[in-house]
This record gives structure tokens, sequence and C-alpha cells, in this order.
């Protein structure tokens, strides 16, 4: 299969020095493209700013920015037959990014932020993708009800959502435990390895 992949965090510019971002380190992302790559697949890895190394065998686009994150799907999703949403993309950016560097003046700044484009809400409707669709929720409540919610309003096929308020799993973490979400039923992995999960659920997702 032809499998396009995001995974990382989205920098959101505030000023030429700061910008807005998340903990994510890309590790679930890169675990999973390398995994694909290794079964045998075809794969492009869209990623925001990581420390990792890009996977053997994996076609590589950089982005930084939400918006540019929603260019980079939309040019490439048609080409593929799977697409697995793994990246935290910024919800809120900017309204205005500063051109020069925003100085310390008064005791509080407030900055106002305008809604990104929803790259998984947008991939059947607006991209017109007809191929296997598989998302991701990071959550930290209501993980089973956030995620069947967002597996139905926006097409997809699966949703893998995972508790990120815990230390042990998810962000900055090695080792994941996910509960994958269908439109009709859930199930829940035991805990594992980031490399180890990401085999699994490459088998899984090709079973769809």
């Amino acid at each position: 299969m032809k499998v396009l992949i995001t995974a990382g965090p989205t920098k959101e510019p505030i000023d030429p020095v700061r910008y807005l971002t998340n903990r994510s380190s890309g590790k679930m992302g890169y675990a999973l493209a390398a995994a694909a790559a290794k079964r045998g697949h075809s794969v492009l890895l869209i990623s925001g700013p990581t420390a990792l190394e890009i996977p053997e065998g994996v076609d590589y686009m950089p982005i930084e920015s939400a918006s540019e994150m929603y260019q980079a799907v939309a040019s490439q999703i048609g080409r593929h037959e799977l697409a697995i949403f793994a990246a935290a993309v910024a919800d809120y950016t900017p309204f205005k990014i500063a051109e020069q560097k925003l100085k310390k003046a008064d005791e509080e700044m407030t900055i106002t932020l305008k809604r990104t484009k929803d790259i998984l809400g947008s991939a059947r409707e607006v991209m017109g993708f007809e191929g296997t669709l598989v998302g991701f929720a990071a959550e930290t409540e209501d993980h089973l009800e956030n995620a069947r919610e967002k597996c139905l309003k926006k097409g997809c096929d699966l949703i893998i959502t995972n508790d990120v308020s815990r230390s042990d799993i998810g962000f900055d973490s090695s080792e994941n435990e996910v509960t994958l979400v269908y439109p009709d039923h859930s199930e829940t992995l035991p805990q594992d390895s980031k490399e180890h999960l990401a085999f699994h659920l490459i088998e899984i997702i090709e079973e769809l």
C-alpha cells in the first residue's frame, strides 16, 4: 500500500523568536512509519519538528506550522490508499504574527488566537480521500466518548486514543497504551514499547 503518516508537533509563531507548541515527541508516528516500511509499504512521513532520525526506507516531508501540515497533506493524500494522522497539530494559532520580537512591558499580555484548519476533518469532504482513514486522539478525560465522537464526525475507520495525563505513557515516553475506537466498538491494547505497538497497529490497520 501507499501510506501517508503525519507525526510530531507543530510550531505556531508568535514573533520571530517565540512560538506555541506541544509536548509531542513524534515517537509514535515515526514508529508507525518505520513499521509500515518494514512491512513492505511505500510510506510518506509528513512531520513537524522532532529530534528523531528519519526511518529507513521512508519518504520524508518536513513542515513546521499547522497550515504547512494542512497544505502538505492536501497535496499528497490523493496519491495514497491509507492515511494515519498521528501528529499533534495545533488547534489554534496566533491571529497575527509580530514582525519584531515582542518586548517585555506590561504585567499582562494578551495574544489573540484563531482556529487552524482541521486536517483530519477535511480529509473526506474537502480533500476527497476515499481510502482508509486513521486518526489519533490524545485525551486527558472521557477518552472513549471523545474518540468515538471524533471517529463518527470525521469519517474515520479507526481512532487510536491514549491518556496523555499519565506520565508512564504517551508524550515524552518510549511506551504507550492505546484503545482502538471503531464506529461501533472499542478494544484496548496492553502497554508496550511504541516500536512493538506500532507493528501491531500496522497489522491491525492492514486488516481494515
